[in-house]
């Protein structure tokens, strides 16, 4: 009844299916949400990092999902263990959330450590190309079942007003792709979804990379979302 996550390896179109479902149940959500957010921004005093977990949550806890009961860890705000249902296959799947706030400036990218993706970070820093494998799996085991890994970034791009509230501009919902696609979407060092990241090697600190927006959207359309505020209307990129 449910397919084996690995044989994803030999089916990267369904794979790809996957990613996309999972991004628009996220889109969805947190379109139906975004006025609560725009109030949440605008009336909170919390830290912004704080809020933008907070509507993530209540949004998707809003939206429900075919849970599994299974625990699930990591370094990700929200995670849930799922059955992904499509008329011609079932899928257990290991669904990681992040969620980031920023202000506009920073809306093209986001910032990650190697816990929360499955793919190996090629790219060129200091003149040298560089592989540095992320440390989610792409399948992950617990407990006996297998899920399909699918890690999905949210980033809550908002104008900070100098009398004292922030008014949220987008949400930009990405669907980072498993590392099973890696051949897809970072194939060379020069070929890469990635940006150095805010990390310095030289005082020791750990690791860290800034997935491109744009970078990624140019291999997949669909794989970047930009949901504005009312009144505008959002519309898929396909």
């Amino acid at each position: 009844m449910l397919i084996d996550p690995n044989n994803l390896y030999s089916s990267l179109d369904r794979l790809e299916d996957i990613e996309k479902a999972s991004l628009r149940l996220v889109v969805q959500a947190l379109h139906d949400y975004r006025i609560n957010a725009i109030d949440i921004f605008r009336e909170e005093s919390d830290l912004v990092a704080d809020m933008g977990e907070d509507i993530t949550r209540e949004a998707l806890d809003r939206m429900g999902m075919a849970q599994i009961d299974q625990r699930l860890y990591g370094k990700i705000d929200y995670k849930r263990a799922r059955y992904l249902f499509h008329p011609d296959y079932a899928i257990q799947q290991a669904l990681f959330v992040d969620s980031k706030a920023e202000k506009t400036s920073g809306q093209n990218t986001a910032t990650l450590q190697t816990s929360q993706f499955s793919m190996i970070v090629r790219q060129v820093r200091a003149n040298r190309a560089i592989e540095i494998p992320g440390s989610l799996p792409s399948v992950l085991e617990v407990r006996g079942q297998k899920f399909i890994t699918t890690t999905l970034f949210v980033k809550y791009n908002y104008i900070e007003h100098q009398d004292g509230f922030n008014a949220l501009s987008t949400i930009t919902a990405a669907a980072l792709p498993n590392g099973f696609l890696q051949e897809r979407y970072n194939p060379t060092a020069h070929d890469t979804i990635w940006l150095a990241g805010r990390n310095a090697p030289t005082l020791g600190e750990a690791f860290r990379v800034r997935l491109s927006f744009p970078r990624l959207k140019s291999k997949r359309s669909w794989r970047v979302q930009t949901i504005p505020v009312p009144p505008n209307e959002f519309v898929w990129s396909e």
